[in-house]
């Protein structure tokens, strides 16, 4: 019933990331529009609502003015951790990318007027819980392919030994 549990919470977070895409509308993620919306929007509150002083700098200085290319990568690598997540493929790894991507969302957005801070919170400890139990091998492709990738010698099966 454990391993059932821990596949359904992998499973539920990489929905919510797949989720998250919904309102970041590519190409332009908001930034085109007036007011501002979407995921613009969202990245300006890092400057107008600062939670740390280095980040909300960062994001005015380089992540606004390289607007388009952070939010492809946002994107992107949202896309990359709801669907590793969902298929359990080197779950460790993408927990960790999760834990960066929940720490650049907390610091964008965590005194923004009306956000539940808990949310955050939560955030952090589902990845810490995946990254944990290495949630990927309970009903997920690390714990189909790990015995093979246990038997090759190759830089590849020797990396997602590790991610997963």
């Amino acid at each position: 019933m454990s391993r059932l549990l821990l596949a359904v919470c992998r499973v539920v977070v990489g929905l919510l990331w797949i989720q998250n895409l919904s309102w970041k509308h590519p190409p332009a993620f908001g930034k085109d529009s007036g007011p501002p919306r979407d995921l613009y929007r969202w990245t300006l509150n890092g400057v107008e609502h600062e939670v740390f002083a280095p980040w909300a700098w960062l994001v005015e200085h380089v992540i606004i003015p390289n607007f388009a290319v952070f939010a492809w990568g946002a994107f992107a690598v949202e896309a990359c951790l709801g669907a590793f997540l969902l298929v359990g493929l080197a779950t460790r790894f993408w927990a960790l990318v999760g834990l960066v991507q929940t720490t650049a969302i907390t610091f964008s957005v965590l005194n923004t007027p009306h956000e539940w801070f808990w949310s955050y919170f939560l955030m952090y400890v589902a990845h810490l819980a995946l990254l944990a139990t290495a949630a990927g091998r309970a009903y997920g492709v690390d714990g189909a392919l790990r015995p093979a990738w246990r038997q090759r010698r190759g830089l590849l099966s020797r990396l997602l030994l590790v991610a997963s």
